[in-house]
């Protein structure tokens, strides 16, 4: 037999490639392989019937699972159909809940708002009533007035002059008194908006869905073991130091802001920004108080610190990136993304930004994309942190945290004991720590995933914490509530 390639005969063989080769073939594509041998003493020792029954294994074990694909298809395919058909049902349960609420909520509103006006209107009423007896009281003081001196001697006409006027005075002191009567003021029926209700009214304009269809993979265990495949060389896994993790509250700083929270970061200088739901940004000093709001117009949403005097922001209803000049306070460059945009963090001077629920995009300062990392995430991609070419993202509503690298390849995915995850930060060693909001507890979660702890919970006096950030040079960190009313500094110690 002959090389296709070469045209020479096939009289060496390479074990590295199990390959018979001419020897063109073994100079210049296996000069490097050891072991090159004879193929007339390979053929020798080789036992070509249990070669063939090796093959023939092959090729019926193959066969097996392309029949199990098609079974497990067919039967996806049924499957499918059906939760097709249940998830339009919940689409619909969910409409007619939401719909029974707000009609509750407006018959309550509307009755209250009968009862109360019923009241005002009732004083009103008997007040004109009063005022109605003191004028017709006047009235006929009027007239006896023109009778009391008529026909009457001079004593009697001043007696009851005298009377009159004594009545008209008690009629006067009853008109300066209702100067500082209550009822006199123009009463009118307002409604007062619950704050709560403006949040969650933003929250709806923001939602394009009430939910989200996706699908969802699942992989077929098609355990293949043939006597072609080698033997894969698995990298031991690091050691967690989380179990000697502790938090300790240092001190608990109350602020001034008094406005829901979308995202906090810790400066180099120690100061802070902090962005409100209205979308402002606000600069605190190290202890808290409130310096300036920064002048950039829009509605901010995340924000990550490039360099010591610069800062990029997200505009989720402009779908772009601002990078800000703290110094000199000027907008430096508009970063346009075409898509809602949300979650920010800096790395490796790129960064990473989360769009909707789908896609993380990784971009040079210029705008430029360098990566386009596609996830599945229940929740929109509020809260990321990109280091060491990782992304960390919190899923709130799927209750996980979840870690892919820069090429997009899921790292791993942690869910246990999670009720809501919403702000994260990585400590000095690479572990995860999350703001566990449903359950009002700090977590931590390792480097790898694979554990969990609980740092703070409720109990020691943390409400509704929100965001977290951490200061690498001291091992410390902050905490802020989701009602912008106190900042929470933390000590994280390894003993």
């Amino acid at each position: 037999m002959e090389c296709n390639k070469h045209n020479q005969p096939l009289s060496l063989y390479c074990p590295s490639h199990l390959m018979p080769s001419c020897d063109v073939c073994i100079s210049t594509s296996h000069s490097k392989c050891n072991g090159i041998t004879s193929l007339a003493s390979v053929v020798e020792k080789t036992k070509i019937e249990n070669s063939k029954e090796s093959v023939e294994k092959d090729i019926n074990y193959f066969l097996s699972i392309l029949d199990q694909l098609v079974t497990s298809k067919s039967k996806n395919i049924k499957t499918g159909e059906n939760h097709c058909i249940g998830v339009k049902k919940s689409i619909n349960e969910i409409r007619k809940e939401i719909n029974k609420h707000l009609d509750h909520l407006e018959e309550k509103l509307c009755q209250e708002t009968d009862i109360i006006w019923n009241q005002e209107k009732s004083k009103a009423t008997d007040f004109i009533s009063e005022i109605e007896g003191k004028r017709e009281n006047l009235k006929e003081m009027k007239e006896h007035l023109q009778t009391v001196t008529t026909n009457t001697s001079k004593l009697q006409s001043f007696l009851g002059v005298h009377k009159i006027e004594q009545q008209v005075h008690q009629c006067q002191r009853y008109i300066e008194d209702l100067e500082n009567d209550e009822r006199t003021k123009e009463v009118d029926i307002k409604m007062k908006q619950n704050d709560e209700i403006e949040n969650i009214i933003g929250k709806l304009v923001s939602i394009e869905s009430v939910g989200e269809v996706s699908v969802v993979k699942t992989e077929i265990n098609l355990n293949k073991e043939t006597s072609l495949r080698r033997k894969a060389q698995v990298k031991s896994q690091e050691q967690s130091n989380i179990n000697n993790m502790t938090m300790n509250i240092e001190t608990k700083i109350k602020i001034n802001i008094d406005k829901t929270i979308r995202d906090m970061i810790c400066l180099i200088d120690g100061r802070f920004i902090v962005v409100d739901w209205h979308g402002k940004v606000n600069l605190l000093s190290s202890d808290g108080k409130l310096q300036k709001q920064l002048p950039i117009p829009g509605d901010a949403y995340s924000v990550t610190q490039i360099n010591e005097d610069t800062i990029a922001i997200t505009y989720p209803k402009e779908r772009a990136i601002k990078i800000f000049n703290m110094e000199n306070e000027t907008v430096m460059k508009v970063i346009k993304l075409g898509k809602l945009c949300n979650g920010l963090s800096f790395s490796n001077n790129s960064l990473a930004v989360g769009l909707r629920k789908e896609e993380i995009r990784i971009i040079d300062l210029e705008g430029n994309t360098l990566k386009s990392i596609q996830v599945q995430s229940e929740s929109y991609l509020y809260n990321l942190v990109y280091c060491d070419k990782r992304v960390i993202f919190s899923d709130s509503r799927g209750k996980a945290v979840y870690c892919v690298d820069d090429s997009g390849k899921q790292i791993w995915q942690y869910k246990q004991d999670l009720m809501g995850p919403e702000g994260l930060c990585i400590d000095t060693y690479g572990n995860i720590i999350v703001v566990d909001f449903n359950s009002q507890r700090i977590m931590v979660i390792s480097k790898d995933g694979q554990d969990s702890k609980v740092l703070i919970s409720k109990e020691e006096g943390l409400v509704f914490p929100q965001c977290i950030c951490f200061n690498h040079n001291e091992s410390s960190g902050f905490i802020c509530d989701y009602y912008g009313t106190y900042l929470a500094k933390f000590n994280l110690s390894f003993g």
